[in-house]
């Protein structure tokens, strides 16, 4: 539903020279967001198979009450 209205309000917007500049310009932030490395990530210190120190993450099932 969301990259419909995204498509919806971008072809809407573009149709002038004023829209064109607006899309142009968001689609450059949302590139320069999506582009930061992994240094501006605050999970960055995690490694590959290390637990998460957050005691409420789902851990998968239990096997209490199993036989």
């Amino acid at each position: 539903m969301k990259r419909i209205l995204q498509l919806l309000a971008t072809r809407w917007l573009a149709r002038t020279p004023m829209g064109l500049v607006v899309v142009a310009v968001g689609w450059w932030l949302a590139r320069r967001r999506r582009a930061g490395g992994p240094g501006e990530r605050k999970d960055a210190s995690r490694h590959p198979g290390r637990k998460s120190g957050n005691p409420y993450v789902w851990q998968g099932p239990s096997s209490r009450n199993r036989k």
